[in-house]
């Protein structure tokens, strides 16, 4: 059975600031992230052995516990790619995308402001492209994998977990929302959509 892995970096850990931590970056990475890398491969190993041995009424749970935990995974091994140390505003397939879907960068960011403040407890605001229609929206993810519109790709994620931003800004997540579009990865972004509609 194949198991999930802990990415590396793709930066060091002080690479994004003052806008992240490396402290923050550091227990984000090492911590949170390979706590759902285990708890994925946790779940693998549990719902074999409930099959094993017959066991079905232990899957259901099962079955949740290996959502969220791939969900974690997933979610931030995105969100690595989409942060960059060397900010550059968008070109080529990201910057069309936000001029003919959202009327421009600025509109754009206030639209997935807005969703990632209004997330009630914990979760990620998304930029996704639907695969069936090409169509694109933002929306809430909440945990890690509630609500997630079936069959859309996601192009950006901004997490909103407080462990991604406690130390550094307190409560004050619009001061963390703000900070984001400092470091925002558009050329992966971009790599994101080339990739989606290929």
């Amino acid at each position: 059975m194949a198991e999930f892995t802990l990415p590396d970096l793709p930066y060091d850990y002080a690479a994004l600031e003052p806008h992240i931590s490396g402290r923050i970056m550091e227990l984000h990475h090492d911590k949170h992230h390979a706590t759902y890398v285990k708890g994925a491969n946790t779940a693998l190993e549990q719902l074999a052995e409930a099959r094993d041995k017959g066991d079905f009424a232990n899957i259901n749970k099962l079955e949740k516990d290996l959502a969220f935990n791939v969900g974690g995974v997933n979610n931030h091994s995105i969100f690595w790619t989409n942060l960059t140390p060397d900010y550059a505003d968008p070109a080529g397939s990201a910057k069309d995308l936000l001029d003919g879907e959202f009327g421009g960068l600025e509109n754009f960011k206030k639209q997935f402001s807005a969703a990632a403040l209004g997330i009630q407890g914990s979760g990620w605001a998304v930029l996704g492209r639907d695969n069936a229609t090409g169509n694109v929206s933002t929306f809430q993810l909440y945990d890690q994998q509630g609500n997630v519109p079936f069959g859309v790709t996601p192009l950006l994620m901004l997490d909103m977990w407080e462990h991604a931003f406690y130390l550094d800004y307190v409560n004050v997540k619009a001061d963390y929302v703000n900070a984001f579009w400092n470091i925002v990865n558009w050329a992966n972004v971009a790599e994101r959509i080339d990739a989606a509609k290929a």
